[in-house]
């Protein structure tokens, strides 16, 4: 199989990936956990600060108005990115993990009774799955998990039965036990899993559930529509898209804005500050205290640029190909136990497997002597591992960069660590 011409253009735009670990090329195979950054994306860290360096919205000076442009501009972009229809839907977080947990305190926390409950997937990332317990235990309400299947779990397991689905939400009418809310992943971080979430959305919406999705496996792998899916929130991190660190996106509806209450206070997002009392500044400033990450959000506005510019159809056909090949290798050995969907057709390029009666860590340090970067451990999902009867298990995932040949140098690898620890 040919290498896919989108690989030999990206390759040389990552200056990290020129390196060598011990002594051979670095395969970076751990997507899932962060991305590398395009040179595009450094420089225009750079280009900020050496040029624009200023706070938002706190003077008339014109670095204060070129940095707001900047900022505000980045939101737009993220806004046009996921298919949101308006920019003021567009929250900036540090990541994931706190665009969750503003749902969770600012939204859920208030609203939440003794006798609701929320409802989870059993293959969350903690992030997903540790606010919602925190509010739940506040509240006194019952955190409810839909299933993956089989119910045994196996290695054709993983999905996410609709059907299960419709009978939980008809279960909670009929008990006068409602769901407050579904947090669910568009694409599982372990298992690969490409979650159908329009359906999802559709049938919690018809008995008045509102869905918050994880989207930071999906975010740049495949083409996001916030408005198409009519999903009430959705959260995703800028350094899983090749974007900086300690950047994250929160959309939500404004419908669901206006119920949120302030998630921190100080400056920046209130509109009046008296001795006792203060009122609040419109959202998006409502949720965003004090300085934001400027120079993040012109990282993640490059980073967006550059994805476009490839096409996110483009990127998902290239993750396609690599994560076919990877399942055909898998099939030619019997000591290697697969997680997720067996077909390509109903996951993406989150791989995860288990060298029989070889230690995950084990298998990862051999890997990263021949230069191979992989993922080792329960991948912030212990409560997925438990269900599959593991503790931890050995994580290859795919960015637009990687290619073919990486992925048989992985293969040849696991002869290694077969000769040292299995004969």
């Amino acid at each position: 199989m040919q290498n896919f011409p989108l690989t030999v253009k990206a390759r040389e735009d990552f200056p990290l990936l020129k390196r060598k670990i011990h002594g051979h090329p670095l395969a970076y195979l751990d997507n899932a956990a962060t991305t590398q950054k395009p040179n595009c994306v450094i420089d225009a860290l750079v280009r900020f600060y050496e040029n624009h360096n200023s706070n938002v919205s706190r003077g008339v000076y014109t670095l204060a108005e070129e940095a707001t442009e900047i900022y505000e501009e980045g939101r737009e972009s993220v806004a046009k990115f996921i298919g949101a229809n308006d920019s003021g839907k567009i929250i900036f977080t540090r990541g994931t993990t706190e665009s969750i947990n503003l749902v969770a305190a600012a939204w859920a926390q208030p609203k939440l009774k003794t006798d609701e409950r929320i409802l989870v997937t059993e293959m969350e990332h903690h992030s997903n799955l540790v606010p919602w317990q925190m509010v739940a235990q506040k509240a006194g309400a019952e955190l409810v998990y839909w299933p993956i299947t089989p119910e045994t779990g196996s290695s054709d397991g993983g999905r996410l039965d609709l059907q299960k689905l419709d009978e939980l939400l008809a279960d909670s009418v009929k008990r006068k036990r409602s769901f407050r809310l579904l947090a669910v992943s568009a694409v599982s971080n372990v298992l690969g899993t490409v979650n159908p979430i329009a359906e999802i959305i559709e049938l919690a919406h018809a008995r008045g559930v509102p869905v918050l999705v994880d989207a930071a496996q999906a975010v740049a792998r495949m083409p996001i529509d916030v408005s198409g899916w009519d999903c009430d929130f959705l959260a995703f991190s800028g350094h899983k898209i090749y974007g900086p660190t300690g950047i994250g996106v929160l959309y939500a509806k404004n419908e669901r804005l206006e119920e949120m209450l302030p998630f921190q206070g100080g400056g920046g997002m209130i509109r009046q500050v008296g001795r006792q009392t203060s009122t609040w500044a419109d959202a998006p400033q409502k949720f965003e205290a004090g300085t934001p990450p400027v120079a993040e959000v012109s990282g993640l506005a490059a980073a967006i640029k550059y994805l476009r510019n490839f096409g996110m159809q483009e990127i998902q056909r290239h993750e396609y190909e690599l994560t076919t090949h990877a399942l055909k290798r898998f099939a030619e050995f019997e000591d290697l136990e697969l997680y997720g969907p067996p077909e390509t057709i109903e996951r993406c390029g989150v791989v995860s497997f288990n060298l029989r009666n070889v230690h995950p860590h084990d298998v990862a340090q051999v890997l990263d002597e021949s230069g191979i970067a992989v993922r080792a451990g329960h991948h912030c999902t212990q409560v997925l591992h438990k269900r599959f009867g593991i503790a931890a298990s050995v994580r290859m995932s795919f960015g637009l960069y990687n290619e073919i040949p990486e992925i048989d140098r992985l293969f040849s690898a696991l002869d290694q660590a077969r000769e040292i620890f299995l004969k």
